[in-house]
């Protein structure tokens, strides 16, 4: 079943960059959701309009951030930011011909791809194309003081906050947490469900007794995240070899050790490194966005990239072209877009053993 999945994907995707199909509403040139007159639609031809699907919060503002720069720099893109629900929702959408781009993490494409999650129930026939590393959420767990948590392995039997359901953050927490060989302090754990402004009150009343704590490294902590330090103390919670192997192992996230110092909360948590499982996001492309946008829009970030930083600093300060490829995911189900790998060939940037269409 599962190889007449990809399979079938395979063959759409082809067909899609090919024919361009069912894009001419939604992807054509002019003004607002009806698309104008249309456009050409064209997956080679001369489009150089990207619709781009962005969730809601940090991830739009870097959209808008990308947008500002590609109006600055670029006289032939027309880039437009279009809300988007979630992740999750970016992806549907980009499946239905909404629009014929998006912000989306690793995680939601690694299970879209394999039918898993949200998608076990209502799949997609197409997964979009890889592009460039936009920015990471790097997670990791601090508990309330007082509740003789130390480890990982004392969150068994503990209220733990792992973000609001519906939040990637969450989904890859727990998708971390549940494999082996953590699997067994996950399944003891008391996981809260409640909204992420209920959570900090909860804290402070004792309801929680762990949560996440996440944000971009050197930039900035989410918005729950800095309300509970202001208002709990908290502390680092030690990761065990167990949580090392199954962040290590799980596709669909990165980990990283970032000095606390680069990267502090208000308070002194225990800790001078923290060990952190990554939600890795990405610019993605429908396959029939046209190779000279997609190029161009690499060439914007890569080339001014300082200007995108200027407006939102939570985008990837790329130190060398290279670096656009830091989360990229590897598999035949997960090709470049034609456009950014000729962006990144004629760069001398391209590595070989990454997927294309080809």
């Amino acid at each position: 079943m599962a190889d007449d999945t990809v399979n079938r994907r395979r063959f759409l995707q082809g067909a899609v960059a090919a024919s361009a199909i069912g894009l001419a509403g939604c992807m054509g040139g002019g003004d607002g959701g009806d698309g104008g007159d249309g456009g050409d639609g064209g997956g080679g031809g001369g489009d150089m309009q990207l619709r781009v699907g962005t969730s809601a919060g940090g991830t739009q503002d870097v959209g808008l951030a990308v947008e500002r720069a590609v109006s600055q720099n670029s006289d032939e893109l027309d880039y437009s930011t279009v809300e988007s629900p979630g992740y999750i929702g970016t992806l549907y959408r980009l499946d239905q011909d909404q629009f014929n781009a998006g912000i989306v993490d690793n995680n939601s494409m690694t299970k879209a791809a394999d039918d898993r999650g949200s998608f076990s129930d209502r799949g997609v026939d197409m997964i979009p194309y890889q592009g460039f590393y936009a920015f990471p959420y790097s997670i990791y767990v601090v508990a309330r003081d007082g509740t003789g948590i130390e480890t990982f392995d004392d969150l068994a039997g503990a209220n733990v906050y792992p973000a609001e359901p519906g939040y990637s953050t969450r989904a890859t927490t727990l998708d971390v947490w549940s494999q082996d060989p953590t699997a067994d302090v996950y399944d003891e754990m008391n996981i809260m469900d409640m909204g992420v402004s209920d959570a900090p009150g909860a804290m402070e009343e004792g309801r929680i007794d762990a949560a996440i704590a996440y944000g971009t490294p050197g930039v900035s902590y989410t918005g729950f995240v800095t309300e509970y330090d202001a208002r709990v103390d908290v502390h680092y919670v030690e990761e065990t070899d167990a949580l090392v192997e199954s962040a290590e192992s799980y596709a669909g996230a990165g980990t990283s050790r970032t000095s606390y110092g680069d990267w502090s909360l208000e308070q002194d948590i225990g800790t001078d490194e923290v060990f952190t499982w990554d939600l890795q996001v990405n610019y993605v492309f429908h396959p029939d966005a046209s190779n000279e946008a997609v190029y161009e829009l690499c060439r914007v970030v890569d080339e001014h990239n300082d200007a995108v930083n200027e407006a939102e600093d939570q985008f990837n300060d790329f130190e060398s072209t290279e670096d656009m490829l830091g989360a990229a995911l590897e598999g035949d189900e997960f090709p470049f877009h034609p456009g950014a790998v000729e962006y990144y060939q004629e760069k001398d940037a391209w590595d070989d053993s990454l997927p294309t269409t080809e």
